[in-house]
This record gives C-alpha cells, structure tokens and sequence, in this order.
C-alpha cells in the first residue's frame, strides 16, 4: 500500500487467551496506543490455544469478563470474535478482520515472547504480508526474540517508530520495536495465587463489545 492519505481509524490488535487479563495488559496496550497513536485496541481473547495447555483454561466468557474489567474506561475493546468467524489460524482471522472493516488500518500488537515463537504459527508470514507487526518488549524473552528464526526474515523490515507512526497509509510488511520499562506481571502468575479466580466472574454471558452478540463458552479452539 502506498499513498500519503489515512484510509481511516488506526486499530492495535492484540490477541491472547487472557487467563485472566490482568494489569500488565491494559499497561502495554495504552502505551502502544500512544507510542503508535492509535484510535483504540482490539482485545481479541482467543476461544483456546492449542499452543498452550487446556488444564488451568478458564471458561471463555469469565476470561472475556476479566478482560472487560481491565480494559474499563479505556479505547480498549474486548472482542470474542473469532468464534463468530469461524477462524482456527490468527492468519485466516486477521484476513477477515480486515475484509470486514475495509476502513480501517490494523496493526498486530505482540510480545517479545510470542515473536520468539511467531516461526510456530501457521503462515507467520502471511501475517507479517497483511499488515504492520509491533513487537513489546517483556522481561527475560527479548534475546530469544531477537534470536528467532521470524526475526531472521522481519529484520529487514524494520521501522524506526518515528517514521512508522508518520506514514501517511500504512504499509507490510513492517516490524516496530516498542521499548518501555518491563511490565512483569503475569496470567501464570496470579492462577498460582488465585487457581479459582474465574469464579468471580461467573454470571449470565457478557456481550462482546464489537460484535454486540452474547458471548458463551465452549470447546472451540484457535491456533496461532
């Protein structure tokens, strides 16, 4: 894409299973909406991750309500919207998002922990190809990240910040490296303090709030 115009709203995503969301979350995703002037973020809480163990996953809509309580009063949408697509591969549901809102500009918010597994993930490429790819620093994860075999291929498509957030339209691939001081909570962390926090947030399904549709748990998983 090239041009010197806005095609319009500027949206991070930011996809995990938010087991729970916690603080360290909404830290990160208001510093990029800043660093990158973005209009809002987009929490996309994964339905599951075959990456990661079933053991320990709370229901969808209890981590949905968690996420929900931490995105409160912020440009933070949570958003189960994966299920209603239909997606099992983050490259297949970044493609329909972007079919969806033509008018809108996305870029894929992920950690330095994710970033040193990307090579994992089907089609990571095909990801990188279909919009901008901003990478957060977290604690003990930045030198595997750096060492990755999907740093090996993005490295050449690196943008200072500067230059990233005054494109006038955006362009992909491209990789920006966000850096702020470590954030070192954790999901891992607080279900070892608290194994039964998803029983807080039992009650009647919440309503996704880009979708407006009834959010329900169920067995459906979503791969990288």
């Amino acid at each position: 894409m090239c041009g010197s115009m806005r095609r319009g709203p500027r949206i991070g995503l930011l996809g995990g299973s938010f087991n729970p969301a916690h603080g360290g979350h909404r830290r990160i995703s208001l510093f990029a909406l800043r660093a990158l002037e973005l209009d809002e973020i987009w929490w996309l809480v994964s339905p599951g991750n075959p990456l990661k163990p079933r053991q320990g996953m709370a229901p969808l809509a209890a981590r949905v309500r968690s996420a929900m309580e931490q995105a409160r009063r912020a440009p933070i949408r949570v958003t189960a919207i994966e299920r209603e697509l239909g997606t099992r591969y983050t490259v297949d549901t970044l493609a329909l998002l972007q079919r969806r809102y033509p008018k809108r500009e996305f870029v894929w918010l992920m950690g330095a922990d994710n970033l040193a597994q990307l090579h994992r993930w089907r089609d990571w490429r095909g990801i990188a190809r279909s919009m901008p790819i901003a990478v957060i620093a977290r604690p003990g994860y930045d030198g595997a990240a750096v060492a990755s075999p999907a740093m090996a291929w993005l490295r050449r498509f690196s943008v200072p910040l500067s230059s990233f957030v005054n494109r006038g339209e955006w362009s992909a691939p491209a990789l920006v490296t966000l850096r702020f001081d470590p954030d070192e909570r954790s999901a891992t962390a607080i279900r070892r303090a608290d194994p039964d926090w998803a029983l807080r947030y039992a009650g009647p399904p919440p309503r996704d709030q880009l979708t407006h549709r009834s959010i329900s748990s169920g067995e459906e998983t979503t791969a990288p």
